[in-house]
């Protein structure tokens, strides 16, 4: 499938968003959300639809292994919500150390602790979003893909 892709970390405070093109198959993070309202979150991400206008979203599944884990059922929940409110599917995707990776990026190009916290979460959200662009064409409808992407692009996080 051809077209933009949106990503989201989902956490209860914040949620990251990064923005890829299938056709290129890179991602990029786009911002981080920090609101715990619905109605806020849902309107910056209607906004970021609107903008955009994904074919896809990809939403981070933080413990496909433990399928009882609190945060899964709210991800599950999170990506049924973009489906029903924007009408875009939305696919889960293995997101198990994305932000500890993501952190460990930021860090290793020098972004000191207040910096790398502005960002963490899209950046966390475009290495979701790169993993599920790089197996996209490899495993095409497997379900849950693997979510240990690339390092991510951080120029435009400073």
């Amino acid at each position: 499938m051809a077209g933009t892709v949106l990503a989201f970390d989902f956490g209860e405070r914040r949620i990251g968003v990064a923005v890829g093109e299938t056709g290129v198959g890179s991602a990029h993070p786009l911002q981080t959300i920090d609101a715990r309202d619905n109605v806020t979150r849902f309107a910056r991400i209607g906004r970021l639809v609107e903008e955009w206008k994904p074919a896809r979203a990809v939403v981070g599944l933080p413990a496909p292994e433990h399928p009882d884990h609190p945060m899964n059922s709210r991800c599950r929940k999170f990506a049924r919500q973009l489906e029903g409110r924007f009408g875009i599917a939305a696919e889960l995707v293995d997101e198990a150390w994305s932000s500890v990776v993501a952190e460990a990026d930021l860090a290793a190009v020098g972004l000191d602790a207040p910096r790398r916290k502005a960002v963490l979460d899209s950046v966390a959200a475009q290495l979701i979003l790169q993993a599920w662009l790089d197996q996209h064409g490899r495993a095409a409808g497997s379900g849950v893909c693997d979510g240990q992407g690339g390092a991510p692009d951080t120029a435009g996080a400073a």
